[in-house]
């Protein structure tokens, strides 16, 4: 069950656009989420009309304001910093934002904690992302260990298995078939005893990276 976030204008820019950055279909590096979540009053933050620039264009947002996403502003301080500050460590730069796509599971933004069943999921939306990531640009997709267990148990990703293909201790391969390989990764915000892996995953991201 998960809450959905009350503000009208950002629930129309998902039904327009239910992803962030360039079209997933387009993209050469795919980062998959649980869901998009948002303070619930951050219609009536100084933040929301760049929240609106970033959902109509992110590539041309992240080309204007030289971050990936409107959390990285100076004018904001909020919940979400610490995970686009982990992103960004990755070394994407603007002149990459053509290449990135983020996209979630559940196909509307949200607000609060939420426990994601495969009850929630949008199927047109799964068999849009599936079809993005087996007939699409994207040749490295990546999925935190949450989101590849829900992927599983909605049974509309039947090519991802139980047992990584390869255990790389940066990061594990789940599936490698024409030039497309999906990773398993640390969620961007685990820190901690966490915290090294992720630097080591980051590195090895980077490293892909060949524009």
């Amino acid at each position: 069950m998960y809450n959905s976030h009350p503000s009208v204008a950002l629930n129309a820019l998902f039904a327009i656009k239910p992803y962030q950055g360039v079209v997933p279909e387009t993209a050469k590096f795919l980062f998959v989420g649980l869901d998009a979540n948002y303070g619930s009053q951050i219609e009536h933050q100084p933040i929301f009309s760049k929240i609106c620039e970033y959902h109509s264009d992110g590539v041309a947002f992240w080309r204007q304001y030289g971050v990936h996403h409107p959390f990285l502003l100076p004018e904001y301080s909020g919940d979400g910093q610490f995970y686009h500050r982990s992103f960004a460590r990755i070394g994407f730069q603007p002149a990459h934002a053509n290449l990135v796509s983020f996209a979630e599971l559940l196909h509307v933004p949200t607000v609060g904690r939420n426990k994601i069943t495969v009850a929630d999921l949008d199927e047109q939306h799964l068999r849009n992302l599936n079809n993005a990531i087996l007939n699409g640009a994207p040749s490295h997709i990546f999925l935190p260990k949450t989101v590849a267990l829900l992927m599983k148990r909605s049974n509309a990703f039947p090519w991802l298995k139980n047992v990584p293909l390869d255990n790389n201790e940066s990061l594990p391969v789940l599936f490698q078939c024409d030039g497309k390989t999906v990773y398993s990764h640390l969620h961007f915000s685990v820190y901690g005893k966490f915290q090294d892996r992720k630097v080591a995953q980051a590195i090895a991201i980077r490293n892909l990276i060949t524009i």
